[in-house]
């Protein structure tokens, strides 16, 4: 009998070692038997994209999905806000949007979200001005409209915000130009000394060294850092950093999940030239630092995009989700481990069509789901949800 058929057995022996998904006491209603949803479609709702998914379970056991809201273009800048939508079903049907962070004409994106130990919703997101991401990595941008990080937060399960903080001088080094939460969701630490502890990857650009010829949108000037605090967001800490000029090597979008061991898995996009495009890398001591550098992960190939992983409610079973295709962004896949991220191999292939970012949550105790972009002509036409049982994840 294969793993995935142990199941069953398999989430009784977890639930038994304290290892299980375990629901809040006002637990949201069982689904109604959905596969998949809606819950952003572009062109609609007054925004002409929505980019950029990232979910999470609250405390009140809805899912809470957040989005950038792209008003005027698909551009990466511009008028852009991060929005969310809720479900109180499992993910079957959404409430009406709201506008959980807001710039003016300028960026508040990178939705980077999760439920701290007291319940409380915490949401870092990204703010800069009317410039592109090449303006802010060459070191043109000024300090005002250069990226900064912002942190807000909900005490009712998403569906009114405190106004966003500026965060940056606890976040983001002074020799660091372009800078990314996530994007998709943060972690809460369940085991171990640092239990309680939210940690958020991250990325950022460094400034080329004194007396250099580059102008500092050369890929090898990106880098990956994680984030940490030990008191529900209130304060931060910036923990490991991963930063090398070899061009080969070069971290951007990350992911991370807690394995049941307490360690931290890093997932992330690599802007190098090595012919796997991710790579990935442990932490022992609550993220602040690498047991060693970020490597390539070739089990797990494709095109240049963000992707996402899960450690899930069977203890032996990781997954990671992202697009397949190795030349464009298309064919969402899953990926299943089960030695903690060192090997990977395929598992089920959700959409052959056009899908670019997702993000991947614990549905319920049986059920992982994803958020992602999709569309038949192109990867952004809608960002569609999808309850996947871990029974079927092959």
């Amino acid at each position: 009998m294969s793993p995935i058929r142990r199941f069953g057995t398999t989430l009784l022996a977890a639930a038994a070692l304290g290892l299980s998904f375990t629901p809040a006491a006002t637990a949201a209603p069982a689904h109604h038997g959905c596969t998949s949803s809606v819950p952003f479609t572009s062109g609609s709702e007054g925004y002409d994209t929505f980019r950029i998914p990232a979910v999470v379970r609250a405390a009140n056991g809805s899912l809470v999905a957040f989005a950038e809201g792209r008003r005027d273009s698909a551009g990466d800048s511009g008028a852009i806000q991060t929005v969310s939508k809720t479900s109180r079903d499992g993910g079957c049907t959404w409430g009406p949007l709201t506008v959980v962070d807001s710039n003016g004409d300028n960026t508040a994106g990178n939705p980077t979200p999760v439920v701290a130990r007291d319940g409380e919703l915490v949401l870092l997101t990204v703010h800069n001005g009317p410039v592109s991401e090449a303006q802010i990595m060459s070191g043109t941008a000024s300090a005002q409209d250069t990226r900064r990080v912002f942190v807000s937060s909900s005490r009712d399960n998403g569906r009114t915000w405190t106004s966003a903080r500026d965060i940056t001088t606890e976040t983001k080094l002074p020799t660091w130009r372009w800078y990314a939460t996530g994007p998709g969701h943060a972690t809460l630490l369940r085991h171990g000394p640092h239990a309680g502890r939210i940690v958020v990857p991250a990325n950022h650009s460094s400034a080329p060294p004194a007396g250099s010829t580059d102008i500092g949108t050369e890929a090898k000037y990106y880098g990956g850092h994680d984030l940490y605090s030990d008191d529900n967001g209130r304060t931060w800490h910036i923990g490991f950093t991963d930063d090398r000029t070899d061009g080969v090597i070069a971290a951007n979008e990350t992911s991370m999940t807690e394995l049941p061991t307490g360690a931290l898995y890093f997932t992330s996009r690599n802007q190098g030239s090595a012919a796997d495009h991710r790579v990935d890398g442990y932490s022992f001591d609550g993220g602040k630092t690498l047991v060693r550098p970020y490597q390539v992960q070739p089990g797990i190939s494709g095109t240049k995009v963000e992707g996402s992983v899960l450690q899930t409610t069977i203890p032996w079973l990781l997954v990671y989700s992202g697009p397949a295709d190795p030349a464009t962004r298309a064919v969402m896949r899953l990926r299943l481990s089960s030695d903690g991220g060192r090997t990977w191999s395929a598992g089920r292939t959700l959409t052959s069509n056009p899908a670019g970012y997702s993000d991947l949550v614990q549905a319920d105790p049986a059920t992982a789901g994803l958020l992602y972009e999709t569309g038949t002509a192109g990867p952004y036409e809608s960002v569609v949800f999808q309850r996947i049982p871990l029974s079927d994840v092959r």
